[in-house]
């Protein structure tokens, strides 16, 4: 192959790169590869990008079709749903507690459906670690939910030092949540911002930064 073929080739590579990298991060994880086993789960030091949050803060007045408009790595899902109560649910942490959704009544709850072996939603921790830092958990409850080996998910967070619920959903939550029913429809990550009354109030399909997350939760 002449000097001139090969540096085209190598073009054509980093081009797709990019583009997959970005059709990634727009539309969340729609297949899902092998699970890893323990010793594969990742960790701080994995060397993939990091996303940080460079938004101003979220006005209180801010509106959700503002929000949605200045959308660019997320989307509006289950539009049906808004407005709902949601569907009550007990799931297990990787502690072995149970977590009962109306339990929760009287905070606002953001629910996160997400994998360990999704870039998107590897890339929103950091966000989330952040969220749980600034709003405390009597105000705020932030439940992820993922479908993996309880030894695995515990692994990773105790290795991304997340602070936050994880639970493990068996497969029986009812709709529209679940993990497998989630990950069909519309994708990972997913989140469901239910308000203080136990209803839908708005659902996201995509990854999303401290701000969005902010302005969501803040929106009327």
């Amino acid at each position: 192959m002449s000097e001139k073929n090969k540096q085209t080739g190598i073009s054509l590579a980093v081009v797709s790169t990019i583009v997959l990298t970005a059709a990634v991060m727009v539309t969340g994880c729609k297949k899902q590869p092998a699970e890893p086993t323990q010793s594969e789960a990742p960790t701080e030091s994995s060397g993939e990008p990091t996303k940080t949050d460079t938004e101003p803060a979220a006005s209180p007045k801010m509106s959700l079709n503002d929000v949605i408009k200045a959308a660019r790595t997320w989307g509006p899902a289950y539009q049906s749903w808004y407005g709902k109560t949601a569907p009550d649910f007990t799931l297990t942490d990787i502690t072995g507690k149970q977590h009962k959704l109306s339990d929760y009544r009287g905070k606002n709850v953001l629910l996160v459906f997400w994998g360990t072996w999704c870039p998107p939603c590897r890339m929103e921790i950091p966000d989330l670690i952040a969220l749980r830092n600034a709003i405390s958990e009597e105000k705020l409850g932030i439940l992820a939910i993922s479908n993996e080996k309880p030894d695995l998910v515990k692994k990773f967070v105790a290795d991304q030092k997340i602070n936050y619920t994880a639970l493990l959903d068996k497969g029986n939550m009812p709709k529209p949540f679940g993990f497998m029913r989630v990950y069909g429809t519309s994708g990972v990550p997913c989140s469901f911002f239910i308000d203080t009354e136990g209803k839908i109030k708005f659902a996201t399909a995509g990854l999303l930064s401290l701000g969005e997350i902010k302005a969501i939760l803040q929106a009327e």
